[in-house]
């Protein structure tokens, strides 16, 4: 269970175009030639792409996997969304996605595709915590201790969510909402994107504003 305080790591552009290199190169030395690429939507979607761009492959598709919501929101169970539109019996398959955090999503994917009669399955990850109970077969970094990973790709949903969690009937300027992200999870955040954020949560009804300040919507 995450409690209401933990830390998070808030990756770049830069940073995220790294380690998809790095996981790149860790398939390409093991000589593993998959027929067919699959990114688990939505975090493996980038990651999956720039994968295939270093491998020079052509051959991607997708599946859509919940496990996680935004800002460390667990949900009940990993639920396929949207199932694998192709075959892929007899074909060698590489899984892409962003993290392994409690291996739930990984876990659920591998029993699915098995289900449908590939040569075989392997798995790979940017960010690998040992917190998880599936081990990928490649990544570019392994976390020992735990922590909350936000990728640019998601960067503006997960503070969202992190906004949400801070507010509270209470008014809120903005610079007590970046004392708290900084506080709470080790998040800096720029006024710009901050803004950006808040005019968010309000167009989407999940903050408003009370007097010169912010609160959580419900609570008005």
């Amino acid at each position: 269970m995450i409690g209401e305080r933990f830390d998070c790591q808030v990756v770049s552009w830069d940073e995220a175009y790294r380690l998809e290199r790095e996981l790149a190169s860790h398939i390409k030395r093991s000589g593993y030639r998959p027929d067919l690429v699959i990114a688990i939507g939505r975090g493996g979607f980038v990651p999956a792409r720039i994968v295939c761009d270093r491998l020079l492959h052509t051959q991607l598709t997708s599946i859509r996997i919940e496990r996680w919501g935004v800002a460390a929101h667990k949900l009940e169970r990993a639920t396929i969304r949207f199932p694998l539109s192709v075959d892929i019996s007899k074909m060698r398959v590489l899984v892409v996605d962003d993290v392994t955090d409690t291996g739930d999503t990984l876990s659920a994917a591998l029993e699915y595709l098995w289900s449908m009669n590939p040569e075989d399955i392997r798995t790979g990850v940017l960010h690998h915590k040992v917190s998880s109970r599936v081990e990928p077969d490649y990544c570019s970094e392994i976390v020992q201790r735990w922590r909350w990973i936000v990728y640019p790709w998601a960067f503006h949903e997960e503070m969202l969510g992190f906004v949400e969690r801070i507010l509270s009937g209470n008014p809120l300027g903005m610079e007590e909402i970046r004392i708290r992200l900084k506080r709470l999870y080790g998040i800096d955040i720029s006024e710009q994107d901050l803004s950006e954020v808040l005019e968010d949560a309000i167009l989407t009804g999940k903050a408003e504003m009370a007097g010169e300040g912010y609160v959580r919507a419900e609570q008005v």
